[in-house]
Parts: C-alpha cells; sequence; structure tokens
C-alpha cells in the first residue's frame, strides 16, 4: 500500500509539471508577435462605376494596386481609362482617354494586435494620354439683331497629353480576411500639358476638369480590394 501512494505521488507531480510546462508554452506562444502579411493589394474604384451608371456624359473604370516594401511603405499604382462630355454655356467638349498614376504610401497608423489597416498619407506622379473633340460651340457675333452662331460641326484633337502631381490622404480597412475597403482625397497639381489648337483642355482623364484659376484640382476615391500574401514577417 506504502508503494502504491509513492507511485500515484510521482504520477502526479509527472502530471502537475507537464501541465505546467504546456502552460508556460502556451504563455510563450501568445505573446509573440502576430505575422504582418506582405503581398499585392489590388482592386477597382467602386466611385467611378458607380457615376458611370447614374452619370449619362462621364464614364470611368480604374484598378488600384499597392505592394508593401518595408514595414509602413507601400509602392501604388492607379490605372485607368475616363470620359466626359463637358457642357459649358458657350461650348461643349467631350475628352477622353487613358492615365496612370505612380508613387508610394506611408502607413501611419499603429495597428492593434492582429490588425493591418491604413491610414496613409501618399505621393503621386500621373500621366494620359487622351483626345478632345469639340463638340460645339457659340461664335459671337457682335450684335443683338443676329444673335450667337452656334457651330456642332466636330472637331477632335487627337495624340494630347499631360504630366501632374498629387497628394494623397486616405485609409484602407480590412473588413474580412484579406479584403480591404479604401477611401481617399487627393490634391493634384498640373506640371505640363500638350493643348489642342485654338481653345483649351477642358477635361484631362485622370486629372479631371480644368479651370481658369489655376492647375489644381481636388480628386476622390472609394475602392474595394483583396491582398494576395506572398509571405509573413514578425514585428
Amino acid at each position: 500500500m506504502k508503494k502504491v501512494r509513492i507511485f500515484l505521488f510521482i504520477i502526479s507531480l509527472c502530471l502537475t509539471n507537464s501541465i505546467c510546462s504546456q502552460n508556460a508554452q502556451k504563455k510563450a506562444t501568445d505573446t509573440l508577435p502576430p505575422a504582418e502579411k506582405y503581398g499585392i493589394r489590388a482592386g477597382i474604384d467602386v466611385a467611378k462605376i458607380i457615376r458611370s451608371s447614374f452619370d449619362d456624359d462621364y464614364s470611368g473604370f480604374e484598378i488600384v494596386a499597392d505592394y508593401r516594401i518595408y514595414k509602413n511603405f507601400y509602392i501604388a499604382t492607379e490605372f485607368g481609362n475616363e470620359s466626359l462630355n463637358r457642357k459649358e454655356e458657350n461650348i461643349t467638349v467631350k475628352g477622353a482617354g487613358n492615365y496612370i498614376n505612380f508613387g508610394f504610401d506611408y502607413n501611419a497608423y499603429k495597428n492593434w494586435y492582429g490588425m493591418q489597416n491604413n491610414i496613409y498619407f501618399g505621393l503621386r506622379y500621373g500621366y494620359s494620354n487622351f483626345d478632345q473633340n469639340l463638340v460645339a460651340y457659340k461664335i459671337f457675333t457682335g450684335t443683338d439683331y443676329f444673335g450667337d452662331t452656334t457651330r456642332t460641326e466636330a472637331i477632335e484633337t487627337t495624340g494630347l497629353n499631360a504630366g501632374w502631381v498629387s497628394l494623397l490622404f486616405g485609409i484602407k480597412v480590412e473588413v474580412l480576411n484579406n479584403l480591404y475597403l479604401g477611401a481617399n482625397i487627393s490634391l493634384k497639381r498640373m506640371i505640363h500639358e500638350k493643348q489642342p489648337s485654338g481653345y483649351d483642355n477642358l477635361y484631362i482623364p485622370g486629372f479631371g476638369k480644368t479651370n481658369d484659376i489655376g492647375d489644381y484640382n481636388v480628386g476622390y476615391g472609394y475602392s474595394i480590394s483583396y491582398m494576395i500574401p506572398f509571405f509573413k514577417r514578425r514585428k
């Protein structure tokens, strides 16, 4: 009977030691920092799709993508095509073409445990190849008797281009595993543009509407994107 008690005592010590070791190992594992994903995140700008559905004078589609290169730094791009039939009081012009933005984003948000969201600042260089179609315009006759003359013979100018820089502020939130919703606002400044003969560019794809006040414009976007992870790194 004494030997049985000694044997049971030894077994209990072994079980206790094993449980304590497992708890300690589990605690040590839980305190390790989560692995952060690195990969390509690609998607579309849903704002342009929605606007195309409701605005008969506009058509646009844009693909957005970024790739995390180091901790809080991402290389980023947006490319697509747009067209707008801009109607003003004395002139109607349709601008249509392709564009690309390329640059980087910096994530200023410190994520909680297991999160990978972005509150970022970005810098882009944008470039567009496009055409301008002068749909209609009025010619001032100088007298009220004859009135202004409206010309509707279309004049198309091809092979135009423009370049600009943009400052961005935006957010990207992981709503499901690897699925992100995003929103951004951008301030754009025109650097150079090739203009048609006889009138100015009234709409530049990727840049937006132009004006006589200055070379600046404001843009916005709403995106849905999916990340394809290539590998993970500990913090």
